[in-house]
């Protein structure tokens, strides 16, 4: 068994760092936060300035004080205690300023984590099922944990640093100018240097990184998929081949991680020592330039006037702060490269293409209304506002789920409000693939789906969805108690309501033998039920919301033969005055359908009662009889 992904993950564009994603990252962070990122960046403008004039102070300090007091035979200390002190406060006050920036950005990066969640889950929801057909959970999981994540450690601490690094260099670079054009030549060489070292091996670590983001998303996929099949993979002794693969994709993840922070990690030391490198040589040509300073000064004193041995040491502090930017910036470059994978695949999350939702037609109070007719709905006279009935009718409905493969051929339904339609055939007849296109689950390619005479992509989906109920194969139940899964079918609905809804279709019973009745919670998809059990609770969901429409897509599957009779007595009551469909592999349980349709690979193949179908002889006949024709 090996494992796969349905489809690649959501970001696999390759290439470089994405300028424009880090800039739509900053300008999202900018969006709701521009005052204090504009506090932020006054706080490090006072840091960077306080720590410039201790570096400038080394100066003074030796050329105002020190060297004059080893002169003097009875040196006066006063005045340099005032000096330390005033820059004591200058050095207090700059701390606080630092505290204040880093404070900030913490703020600034959870509620811009928050804000991207919401973002993304906001967009989740307006996502057609087939994106989530066509990608693995564990993927999509994977952009809100660990790509948001990564986020979170550029915004708090890179985002900052690199304002901190620009100041920094403007800063510094202006004074050393100031110092000495010579020794500012030296230190620019020794930047660039540093900046292209880095650039280079940036460039390398960033692919490893979007691999290793992807090998993440496989881990959390395998993980997600292993834990909800556990009982097949035990039922099937499975164990150990499962181990091999996860040590399969668990070592992909190793192997990225390792290449891209192996290329990482190398930047912070090969940035050090050409910065130590430079901090050599730039002592050696400030000393050179001071000793014989006498012998140039007569051929340029322009280039080295005032430079005295206070200036070198100056300088030299000056050059860490000009050099210390890019070595910041290379101990930044994990979270940044990491950062901007992670930004790639919330933003292609962000930015998939939603539900198409350009209906017209909505329901308000039990009735259709639309202020604009379509053409198609002047053709068929359609009025303004009518009842909603739940007459649903297929005109030559061909559908396929990729352009390549179609699936439906030609269908053509014609119900009447409240009828029960039955839909049988074997396995990848098409008889689910109606249902989803019932309520838009998928889009058409050809022909009309009608519901009360309206087409159906003419209808905003929140009211085509909200007129039908549906009780799917796979049940799912939401952590909450009993009483709130049936209240999801109508969240409106009372206590009351709730429970007439369970005893209707026969839940009841069990539901008050529960610890603590309508009231017992549900966690890890209702995992303390059993399969029936949880069934009966989606079909009573469904009851609650007392819809026009009722699909049920093998409702009674998991239900034990005399639980069943008492269910499909419940749902013939639910089912009286509203149109169903019904999905069952259990013909007896449709032979009081008004209409059987009968699929074959797309095909509606025979149509009819279940008397009219049985003389006919077909192929409902050799299912329901089990007799070769």
């Amino acid at each position: 068994m090996q494992f796969r992904m349905r489809q690649p993950p959501i970001s696999t564009r390759k290439g470089e760092v994405k300028k424009d994603v880090l800039i739509r990252m900053v300008a999202f962070v900018w969006q709701h936060y521009r005052w204090q990122l504009l506090l932020v960046l006054l706080c490090i403008v006072v840091s960077s300035l306080t720590s410039l004039v201790s570096s400038l102070f080394t100066k003074t300090l030796i050329d105002d004080y020190i060297v004059p007091l080893t002169q003097m035979d009875n040196p006066a200390y006063a005045s340099l205690a005032q000096t330390l002190f005033k820059l004591g406060l200058i050095l207090f006050f700059g701390t606080i300023c630092s505290y204040t920036y880093n404070r900030l950005m913490i703020h600034i990066s959870q509620g811009t984590m928050l804000r991207l969640r919401k973002h993304i889950f906001e967009k989740m929801q307006r996502l057609p099922i087939s994106y989530f057909d066509q990608r693995s959970h564990g993927d999509i999981m994977s952009v809100y944990t660990n790509d948001v994540d990564s986020l979170r450690q550029m915004i708090s601490t890179s985002m900052a640093q690199v304002f901190s690094s620009i100041i920094t260099i403007v800063a510094t670079f202006t004074s050393m100018v100031v110092l000495s054009i010579p020794l500012t030549l030296v230190s620019i060489l020794i930047a660039v240097v540093m900046m292209i070292a880095t650039t280079q091996l940036g460039k390398r670590s960033r692919a490893y990184f979007r691999t290793q983001q992807q090998s993440l998303a496989k881990v959390n996929g395998f993980i997600e998929e292993m834990m909800t099949g556990q009982k097949v993979v035990k039922v099937f002794c499975h164990e150990q081949q499962t181990l091999q693969d996860f040590e399969t994709i668990n070592e992909q993840l190793r192997s990225s991680a390792y290449n891209a922070n192996k290329i990482a990690n190398i930047v912070m030391p090969v940035n050090g020592n050409l910065g130590n490198l430079g901090y050599v040589l730039l002592a050696v040509v400030g000393a050179t330039l001071v000793i014989q300073g006498s012998a140039l000064i007569s051929h340029s004193s322009f280039l080295i006037s005032n430079l005295t041995l206070g200036t070198i040491v100056a300088f030299l502090q000056l050059n860490k702060s000009f050099t210390q930017p890019v070595s910041q910036v290379s101990q930044q470059i994990n979270s940044v490269l990491n950062a901007s994978v992670g930004a790639e695949r919330v933003f292609a999350l962000g930015d998939a293409e939603p539900e198409v939702d350009d209906g017209r037609w909505k329901m308000e109070e039990g009735r259709w209304v639309n202020s604009k007719l379509s053409t198609l709905n002047s053709q068929l006279s359609t009025p303004n506002s009518h009842p909603v009935q739940g007459d649903v009718d297929f005109k030559n409905v061909d559908f396929g789920y990729t352009p390549q493969k179609q699936v439906l051929f030609d269908i053509n339904i014609n119900t009447n409000p409240g009828q029960k339609i039955a839909f049988v055939g074997g396995t990848g007849a098409g008889k689910t693939t109606i249902i989803n296109l019932i309520n838009r689950f998928y889009e058409i390619q050809g022909g009309h789906i009608l519901y009360d005479g309206i087409p159906i992509t003419d209808i905003r989906k929140d009211s085509l969805r909200k007129s039908m109920s549906i009780v799917l194969q796979e049940t799912h139940l939401f952590t909450g108690t009993v009483i709130d899964n049936i209240r999801y079918g109508k969240l409106d609905a009372t206590d009351e309501e709730c429970i007439q809804a369970a005893q209707l279709v026969g839940a009841d019973d069990f539901i008050r033998r529960l610890a603590n009745g309508y009231h017992t919670m549900l966690s890890g998809d209702g995992g303390n039920l059993s399969q029936g059990e949880r069934q009966l609770l989606a079909i009573a969901r469904a009851a609650v919301a007392n819809p026009p429409v009722l699909i049920l897509d093998e409702a009674t599957s998991s239900i034990d033969t005399r639980t069943e009779q008492l269910v499909q007595r419940g749902m013939d009551t639910i089912m009286q005055g509203r149109t169903t469909f019904v999905i069952a592999h259990r013909l007896s349980t449709v032979r009081n359908a008004d209409q059987i349709i009968v699929l074959d690979h797309g095909h509606i193949i025979e149509q009819g009662t279940h008397e009219e179908l049985l003389q006919q002889k077909g192929k409902y006949y050799q299912l329901y009889t089990g007799k070769e024709i």
